[in-house]
């Protein structure tokens, strides 16, 4: 990702034209790594989002919303005592790296004017955000604590001096002496792409690669003076970069997916799709949006999915050892067949016997059977010892047939809540999926997991091209819901083709047009199992077709009088409510 010092320094530009001199009207702290800063200037509010994630460490106004937590944190507190109603009055970039520090202007607990720098460090995992006192460099608080056992270099926790990370002996991209000697091979920038992020703070490798690019097109790496003419090339292109000459664009790839983005034209990125937006805050919002989302809902449901992936495990490993039994039992004909023989052969056995030909009258080849014999028990206790054992492993198949088949319905179960787990969209969805894992019984009862039940999520509800109201379930919950309550007998009802997923309502207003069926199967195979694959097949039938067996897990139903779309999934376009 490309949120390197330099884009940082264009970030920093345009935080000051929005942000600077406002006033800090509220804070909140939605993540425990996250906070969201609203300032008031101009009559205008303006949120600010400041992320300290190990893995989308970041900062820039946001209009997006999130769920506060009902207590707030330790640190939101201490910023909202220190910060509320205090004014920006300076934001600066220390030295073209990744760090921003934000003065402001405030009142002490003595009533006497203050000013408090947050320090927002955007360096991947060793990212923090920390509150100091300017006068004395005290911190305040930081919303990550870094002691001594974590880093040996700097301690971070309330009531010490403040310590900036170890400086680098790189260059500073937007001051330094195209004279400055290089420690470095001088004929490595020949070959490496990588180069110019060795020696300067803040230039990314895809920047890098940029500026070399350019200068290939242009001047002649391997001449003697190659270094010193890429320096200066370097130089004037770091000093033409004004705040006018930012033009913030997106890279995808051919489907649509985020690859990276950055705060001019790249020509090393021309083969992919390029979008540009007025602001860098707009850039990093739509980038980062559903990337640090699906981090988090993963993290939050890491839990469950470890649940559910070991229980697919342990039925997996069921099934194995049940298919091995029904193998074995498999034999139980031979046995039968050795004790009807035996039985009307009986008198032909003698005790002491190992073996006895016999003619098998069953076959049709008019052929004679070897049947051992164990030489110790009578030719009465010989017929029962096969006779007990058909028995036994006919019983033992008529079981392992029903336990296959209830492991069968279990693992298809168990599938379709990974499924809904990683369709996730929200928390509330997380946490209906936590509640249905308790009342199926895979997680034990917890007073705190019931009593979220007035902040259940509801199943997504999309209006077709044609008007039609289509309904998704999102988990097994809402699929029953969806399906047994909810929808009328007239109405369709989709799923994918032995596949987990969704459930899925086209309310019929006697007018289903083919365009409102494709566009419901396209929804019912991407929210499914399937919905990274190409033409899914979708079973469809009308609702009275639809039933759910007794005893049957949520979300399990058989249908019949059913036909099949294929389709290939994506995310429709369609009009949410």
């Amino acid at each position: 990702m490309a949120l390197d010092g330099i884009f940082l320094h264009a970030l920093c530009l345009e935080l000051k034209d929005n942000i600077l001199n406002g006033k800090v009207d509220k804070v909140n702290q939605p993540e425990k790594d996250e906070i969201v800063i609203t300032f008031r200037k101009e009559n205008k509010n303006i949120k600010v989002l400041l992320s300290a994630s190990s893995n989308y460490p970041r900062i820039h106004v946001t209009e997006r919303s999130k769920a506060n937590p009902i207590q707030p944190p330790m640190f939101c507190m201490l910023l909202r005592k220190y910060l509320i109603g205090a004014k920006l009055v300076n934001i600066k970039q220390i030295n073209c790296d990744r760090i921003l520090c934000l003065d402001f202007e405030s009142r002490d607990e003595m009533g006497f004017d203050s000013i408090y720098t947050l320090i927002i460090e955007i360096m991947g995992r060793h990212s923090n955000i920390t509150l100091i006192r300017k006068r004395d460099n005290i911190v305040m608080d930081s919303i990550k604590h870094i002691t001594p056992n974590i880093n040996s270099y700097r301690s971070i926790y309330p009531g010490i001096n403040y310590k900036f990370p170890p400086e680098s002996n790189k260059l500073n991209p937007l001051d330094f002496s195209a004279e400055a000697n290089i420690d470095l091979d001088s004929s490595e920038y020949i070959s490496d792409s990588n180069f110019l992020s060795k020696i300067f703070t803040g230039v990314s490798p895809l920047l890098s690669k940029e500026i070399i690019t350019l200068f290939q097109a242009n001047k002649d790496l391997n001449s003697p003076d190659g270094l010193k003419k890429l320096l200066i090339f370097s130089k004037n292109f770091f000093q033409n970069l004004t705040h006018n000459s930012f033009t913030y664009t997106l890279y995808c790839d051919s489907k649509g997916n985020y690859k990276d983005f950055y705060c001019f034209d790249l020509s090393t990125m021309k083969d992919y799709k390029a979008t540009k937006y007025d602001n860098a805050s707009k850039l990093l919002d739509v980038f980062y949006y559903t990337k640090d989302k699906q981090d988090r809902l993963n993290q939050k449901s890491s839990d469950l999915q470890k649940l559910v992936n070991n229980n697919i495990d342990r039925c997996k490993k069921k099934s194995t050892i049940l298919k091995q039994s029904l193998q074995e039992c498999s034999k139980k004909d031979k046995y039968k067949l050795y004790g009807e023989l035996l039985t009307a052969n009986i008198y032909s056995i003698k005790e002491g016997d190992k073996n006895i030909k016999v003619y098998n009258y069953y076959s049709e080849n008019e052929e004679y059977v070897t049947i051992p014999l164990k030489e110790n028990n009578t030719p009465s206790e010989n017929i029962q010892s096969y006779f007990k054992k058909y028995n036994k492993l006919k019983k033992t198949e008529e079981a392992a047939l029903e336990q296959l088949e209830k492991n069968e319905a279990e693992l298809e179960y168990l599938q379709s809540v990974l499924t809904n787990i990683i369709n996730c969209d929200s928390y509330d969805e997380i946490e209906d999926i936590r509640r249905e894992l308790v009342e199926t019984g895979y997680i034990k009862f917890k007073k705190s997991t019931s009593k979220a039940k007035g902040s259940q999520s509801k199943p997504l509800h999309f209006i077709s091209s044609d008007g039609n109201d289509i309904y998704v379930g999102k988990n097994n919950i809402q699929n029953d819901y969806l399906t047994l309550k909810f929808a009328d007998k007239k109405d369709i009802w989709l799923h994918t083709k032995n596949i987990p997923g969704s459930h899925v309502i086209i309310k019929n207003n006697n007018n289903i047009s083919d365009k409102t069926l494709e566009e419901a199967a396209i929804l019912a195979a991407y929210y499914s199992k399937a919905k990274d694959s190409t033409k899914v097949p979708v079973d469809y039938t009308e609702v009275k077709n639809v039933k759910k067996p007794s005893g049957a897990k949520p979300g399990m139903v058989i249908y019949t009088t059913n036909k099949t779309i294929y389709v290939d999934p994506y995310d429709i376009d369609l009009k949410k409510v």
